[in-house]
């Protein structure tokens, strides 16, 4: 993994774990460094927890290290110093490695362990057909499904990723990508590894938690996983409101210090399972209110359809509608379209207490999209159910995460209505 990325000590600074052939040592001062730090460096093991089930599903095995102090600091930084030999920290990597999987085999925890590879250290790997880490695995006897290899950083050549992920994946074990959402690279990563688990990056994760296009970002990654069969762990769960955010976004599965840091023993199974079902039923507690405003909003929201229709219904006049009745409604504007999604009206917009017009998009075709041809769809298959919703966009005009929705008004009329849902 990247030892560069998650400065905080203790939390998740990941080592990489990569196979390969050790070239040996630069001088013997690096030798001297070596010997030194190999002593000082062993395995940490950070728990998954799984939302649903409310057990430890697996662990992520970190590089620690002794400070001066005594204190177990995380290895990244000597990892990234650059007076030491790539070659070198592979093998102290590896060595790394060797212990997580010894320690591993011998606990009796029986759920998946994820060790790391970097792929910066890909390029350093002479022969896929031998790789270290399945030869460890066969030393201790360690089923092989239950490990997850997870491929970190930006760098790296991607089709030898993609080559070694497979020759991984024909033995029988996971892939997992890390840092997803960091870089576009993530997404070339995803579309050519097709991993089984992502890992959402956990600085753009911890704030989207806190709203705003961080958390529309999660969200739409968060259905690009699931649409492409991936698992997803939410990394830097720290807070209530952040495993409450992960709920939201559909992770299955949590690391984080609302949890526990990175140790030396595998926990029981169920260790967190009380603390997890409190969890979610608090997040059940705040979603059935948060769903119950919403239902009074809709309720609210066809109450106006229905004055809006009645005036739509006679010569209208956008200066003859009353304003009141529309104050913290959430509507910010109506149209109207012909059957073939023309705008043949001028958007009727409602802010500060009062309604504008604006020509502008009068003319304009909306058949392309989903909420119009939708309704149409419905209309011919002879549903009864006649409004149709668009799903949340940002509205260019005011900023604001909106739904449109739109029902028949006549035989020659379409209404579409934008609403306010940065809830919904």
């Amino acid at each position: 993994m990247n030892p560069a990325k998650k400065p905080l000590p203790s939390i998740q600074t990941i080592v990489g774990a990569v196979g390969g052939t050790i070239i040996g040592y630069e001088t013997s001062a690096r030798q001297h460094l070596s010997m030194e730090s190999q002593k000082n460096l062993f395995p940490y093991f950070q728990p998954i927890v799984g939302a649903a089930s409310g057990t430890i599903i697996g662990y992520e095995a970190l590089a620690r290290q002794h400070d001066a102090t005594g204190r177990v600091i995380s290895a990244g930084e000597l990892f990234c110093s650059p007076d030491i030999a790539v070659e070198q920290l592979i093998a102290w990597d590896r060595m790394v490695r060797r212990q997580a999987l010894e320690q591993f085999s011998q606990s009796n925890y029986n759920g998946y362990l994820t060790i790391n590879i970097s792929a910066a250290w890909i390029d350093q790997l002479a022969d896929f057909n031998s790789l270290p880490t399945l030869q460890m695995l066969d030393e201790f006897n360690i089923d092989r499904s239950r490990i997850i290899i997870e491929i970190t950083e930006s760098k790296g050549d991607l089709d030898k990723l993609v080559e070694i992920a497979e020759v991984y994946r024909q033995h029988g074990l996971k892939i997992a990508i890390d840092d997803f959402g960091a870089g576009f690279s993530q997404l070339e990563r995803v579309m050519s590894i097709q991993p089984d688990i992502i890992k959402l990056d956990m600085q753009l994760f911890q704030s989207a938690a806190k709203g705003g296009i961080a958390s529309d970002i999660v969200h739409l990654l968060s259905r690009l996983a699931k649409r492409t069969g991936c698992r997803i762990v939410c990394e830097g769960v720290e807070t209530v409101e952040d495993f409450h955010f992960g709920l939201s976004c559909g992770a299955q599965f949590m690391q984080g210090y609302l949890f526990s840091p990175a140790t030396a023993d595998f926990k029981d199974p169920k260790h967190y399972q009380q603390q997890i079902s409190s969890l979610r039923k608090t997040f059940l507690t705040k979603t059935l209110a948060k769903e119950a405003h919403k239902i009074q909003f809709i309720a609210n929201i066809k109450g106006l359809i229905e004055l809006l229709k009645k005036a739509l219904d006679t010569e209208f006049n956008i200066d003859t509608l009353s304003a009141s009745p529309f104050e913290g409604s959430g509507v910010l504007r109506f149209y109207l379209c012909n059957n073939e999604g023309d705008q043949i009206s001028s958007n009727f917009n409602f802010a500060e207490g009062k309604w504008f017009e604006d020509a502008e998009q009068l003319g304009f075709n909306w058949a392309w999209r989903p909420y119009f041809y939708q309704l149409l769809s419905l209309e011919s298959a002879k549903d009864s159910y006649r409004i149709v919703t668009s799903e949340r966009y940002r509205d260019f005009n005011t900023d604001r995460l909106c739904k449109t929705l739109s029902l028949r008004l006549d035989d020659q009329r379409i209404l579409l209505i934008d609403i306010a849902a940065e809830w919904i």
